[in-house]
C-alpha cells in the first residue's frame, strides 16, 4: 500500500497553489478508476509522510470538504484553500469546475 500512497502523494504536489482536484480524479491517474476512498484514506495518513503533501487541495467531486475534520482545528483545511485564493462558503469551493485540476490532462507519469 505505501508504494501506491507514494504515487498518490507525488501526484498531490503537482496540484498547482489556487487549485484544487477530487478524489476521484487522482484515483483514475493512478490506475485505480474506482479507488477515491484509497486516496482520501492515503490524504488522512499524508501528515506522516516525510516530504509535504498539500492534501487541502483535494476534495470530493462536488467541491465540498470533505476531508477537513482530519485537519486540526476546525476550519484549517478551508483557511489553507483561502491563502491560495480559493473562495469556499458552507464547506464547498465556489466555481469548482475553474479551479478543479485535472491529472488526466495536466500530468504524464514521465513528468513527475
Amino acid at each position: 500500500m505505501s508504494d501506491l500512497y507514494d504515487k498518490i502523494y507525488e501526484v498531490v504536489r503537482q496540484i498547482p497553489a489556487g487549485r484544487a482536484t477530487s478524489y476521484g480524479a487522482i484515483a483514475k491517474f493512478v490506475g485505480s478508476p474506482r479507488g477515491s476512498r484509497m486516496v482520501g484514506w492515503a490524504m488522512n495518513q499524508s501528515h506522516a509522510s516525510e516530504a509535504y503533501v498539500p492534501a487541502h487541495r483535494v476534495v470530493n467531486r462536488l467541491g465540498m470538504l470533505s476531508g477537513k475534520y482530519h485537519f486540526p482545528g476546525e476550519n484549517l483545511m478551508q483557511e489553507l484553500l483561502e491563502n491560495e485564493g480559493i473562495v469556499v462558503i458552507d464547506d464547498q469551493i465556489q466555481d469548482f469546475d475553474k479551479i478543479f485540476w485535472d491529472p488526466m490532462k495536466e500530468l504524464d507519469w514521465d513528468s513527475i
